[in-house]
């Protein structure tokens, strides 16, 4: 337990999927995914399959633009399951007003999605962790 995987990705105008550029919870989702099939695979040398959230709390808007840095950690290993938290943190932002390349650095990372969530992995590709 306490393993982590921590991703950085910048949301673009691709992500957006709302009026004013926002960004739909369902794409930090997909990261939250991403993040925990590097920590299955890490633990036990298979992706495992997320097989449900629980918990999800979408807490700040996301916009393209913004750079979000994606935090997993493995907090219970099961027989077959792997319980995960997940958090996402804006850390950088547009700055449109400046100019249209201009962004900032946020002194202090903006949670904007917390969750929990379940994998499981083939009994078979489970590796003995000792």
């Amino acid at each position: 337990m306490g393993l982590k995987a921590v991703l950085r990705v910048r949301m673009s105008q691709a992500d957006a999927h709302y009026g004013g550029d926002l960004v739909d919870g369902a794409r930090i989702l997909a990261l939250f995914g991403d993040a925990a099939t590097e920590l299955c695979v890490r633990h036990d040398g298979d992706e495992g399959l997320l097989r449900a959230y629980e918990a999800v709390e979408l807490l700040a808007p996301t916009h393209a633009g913004d750079f979000l840095e994606v935090e997993a950690e493995i907090v219970a290993v099961g027989s077959t399951s792997r319980t995960m938290r997940f958090e996402a943190r804006k850390v950088i932002r547009p700055r449109p007003d400046l100019s249209d390349s201009a962004a900032e650095a946020l002194a202090s990372p903006v949670v904007v999605c917390r969750a929990r969530g379940t994998c499981v992995v083939p009994r078979e590709r489970q590796r003995i962790r000792t």
